[in-house]
C-alpha cells in the first residue's frame, strides 16, 4: 500500500476516505514509535465512528515496538498538544479535522507539542510504514489518564480567563469535539454559554464541522440573531480552529482576529515577536508594528507557524484559516484559548465587538476563492506572466504586490484546485482584481 496520501494528507489537514484502513494505522504506529525514539506515547481520538477501530489498530502497532502507550480518550486537538507539552511525551491523534464523517487520519507531535512536518518526519514515518516493521521485544503496555481537568488549569491560566466578565457566547460546536469541553471551560468562567450542536456525534447530523464554509455558519447566525449574545464561535471538529461572529451577525476573517488577539498580547508583552501567514492582511503586520511588536511572515501551515515560534520565541501566531498559536501553549494552536483571549479582550475595552473590530479591518479582503482547473501549473505561470511587471515572491505559491491591492494564489496539495486571496483598499479594487485573474485562469481552461 502506498502511505504517501495519508502522511501528506495529515500534513495539509485534508484527509482522503478510506485511505486509513486498520492495517495502515498498525504500520503507521509503529513507523510512529520506531521514529519517535520514546519509551511512551500519548494517543487521542476524535468522535468519528472509523476512530475506536483505528485507535485500537494505531495502539497495536505502536506496543509492537515495545513503546508504552497512554490513552487519553476522546478528545479535541488541543487537548493531546497540552498533554505532550506537561507531560514531555510525543503524540498522535486519530482525526479528520474538519472533513466530512467518511473521513479520518492521523495528526503527530514531538514530545512539548513540536510539530513533526513534511521535513521534519513525516516522509520518515511514511518509509518505515511502507517497510514494514517486525514487532521489537516485549510488547509496550497501555494505560488511561485522565488529561481533562489539566487541561482546563492550563487555558484558564494561560489566558487569564479569571479576568472575563459577564458575557455571553453562543458557541456551535458542529458535532465536534469542542463539545467534550467547552461546557466545562464555562464552569470556571463568568460568561454564558448558549450552545448549538455540542453534542459530539461522528456522524455530523447537523452540518460539516466545517465553519471555514459560509454555509455552515448559517445555523450559528441564527442563534446569534435570536440570543444577541456578545459573541458567537464556531469550532471545527476538532476545534483547533475557531471562527468568531460579532454582535451584529457578522463573520471576523481570521485576519481579524490575529490582529484583535496580538494587539492584546503586545499591551503585555510589547518588542515581542508575532508571526502571521503571507495570506493575512496586511493590517496585520502593520498592527503589530504599529503595537510595538516584531511581525514575522511565514508560509501557510501549522508546522512552520510552530516552528518559527520556535526560533524566534513568538508570542502569538496566527492563520487567516482560523488556526490561532500560543506561546504559552506549547506554541500549537487552540480554538478554545482563542476563544477566551477574545473574551478577555471585550471585558477590558467594555465595547461591542462590531465596533471594536473596525480598527482592525482598513482593507477589503476577497477571503479565499478557489478555481479547479485541468493544469495547475499552466494556470499558475499563466497568472505570473501577466503580472511580470509587478514585485512578485515565491514564498509560498504566488503572491503579487500590485500597489493598492496584492493577491496570493496556492496551489492546493490534495486537489487540482488554486486558491486566491486578494486585498486592496475597497470593495471595487478587489472586485476587479479577482476578476482579473480569474480570467487568465479561464484562458487556461
Amino acid at each position: 500500500m502506498d502511505y504517501s496520501n495519508i502522511i501528506k494528507a495529515y500534513d495539509v489537514r485534508g484527509i482522503f476516505p478510506d485511505e486509513l484502513d486498520e492495517e495502515a494505522a498498525s504500520r503507521i504506529g509503529a513507523g510512529f514509535a520506531s521514529f519517535v525514539d520514546a519509551d511512551e506515547v500519548i494517543v487521542g481520538y476524535d468522535c468519528r465512528l472509523s476512530s475506536p477501530p483505528l485507535r485500537e489498530a494505531l495502539v497495536d502497532g505502536i506496543t509492537s515496538q515495545g513503546v508504552s502507550v497512554r490513552l487519553i480518550g476522546e478528545i479535541p486537538t488541543d487537548v493531546l498538544y497540552y498533554a505532550s507539552g506537561a507531560l514531555s511525551l510525543p503524540g498522535v491523534v486519530i482525526t479528520a479535522s474538519h472533513n466530512p464523517a467518511q473521513y479520518n487520519g492521523l495528526k503527530f507531535c514531538q514530545p512539548g507539542a513540536a510539530p513533526i512536518g513534511a521535513d521534519t518526519g513525516l516522509k520518515d514515518i511514511q518509509s518505515l510504514a511502507e517497510m514494514g516493521l517486525d514487532a521489537d521485544g516485549t510488547p509496550g503496555s497501555v494505560t488511561t489518564e485522565d488529561v481533562i481537568a489539566g487541561y482546563l488549569d492550563h487555558v484558564i491560566a494561560a489566558t487569564g480567563a479569571d479576568g472575563i466578565r459577564s458575557l455571553r457566547v453562543a458557541a456551535d460546536g458542529g458535532n465536534g469535539m469542542a463539545g467534550a469541553v467547552l461546557p466545562q471551560v464555562f464552569e470556571r468562567i463568568d460568561a454564558e454559554l448558549i450552545g448549538l450542536y455540542l453534542e459530539p456525534d461522528g456522524t455530523f447530523p447537523n452540518h460539516p464541522a466545517d465553519p471555514l464554509r459560509p454555509e455552515n455558519l448559517v445555523d450559528l447566525m441564527a442563534l446569534v440573531d435570536e440570543t444577541s449574545p456578545d459573541l458567537g464561535v464556531a469550532f471545527d471538529g476538532d476545534a483547533d480552529r475557531a471562527f468568531f461572529i460579532d454582535d451584529a451577525g457578522v463573520a471576523l476573517p481570521g485576519s481579524t482576529t490575529t490582529a484583535i488577539i496580538a494587539d492584546w498580547f503586545l499591551a503585555r508583552e510589547p518588542g515581542s515577536a508575532v508571526v502571521h501567514n503571507l495570506i493575512c492582511s496586511k493590517a496585520v503586520p502593520e498592527i503589530v508594528t504599529a503595537a510595538g511588536g516584531l511581525p514575522i511572515r511565514t508560509k501557510v501551515g501549522h508546522s512552520y507557524i510552530k516552528q518559527v515560534m520556535a526560533e524566534t520565541g513568538a508570542i502569538f501566531g496566527g492563520e487567516h484559516s482560523g488556526h490561532y498559536y500560543f506561546r504559552e501553549n506549547y506554541r500549537a494552536d487552540s480554538g478554545i484559548m482563542a476563544m477566551l483571549v477574545l473574551l478577555r479582550v471585550l471585558s477590558e475595552k467594555d465595547m461591542p465587538l462590531s465596533e471594536l473590530r473596525t480598527a482592525y479591518e482598513p482593507y477589503a479582503q476577497s477571503g479565499e476563492i478557489n478555481f479547479h482547473v485541468a493544469d495547475v501549473a499552466a494556470a499558475d505561470a499563466a497568472v505570473e506572466r501577466a503580472f511580470e511587471d509587478h514585485a512578485i515572491d515565491r514564498l509560498d505559491g504566488l503572491t503579487v504586490d500590485v500597489g493598492s491591492s496584492w493577491f496570493n494564489l496556492r496551489p492546493s496539495n490534495t486537489e487540482p484546485v488554486l486558491r486566491l486571496n486578494v486585498e486592496g483598499p475597497d470593495r471595487e479594487s478587489v472586485a476587479n482584481l479577482v476578476d482579473r485573474i480569474e480570467q487568465i485562469i479561464k484562458e487556461q481552461a
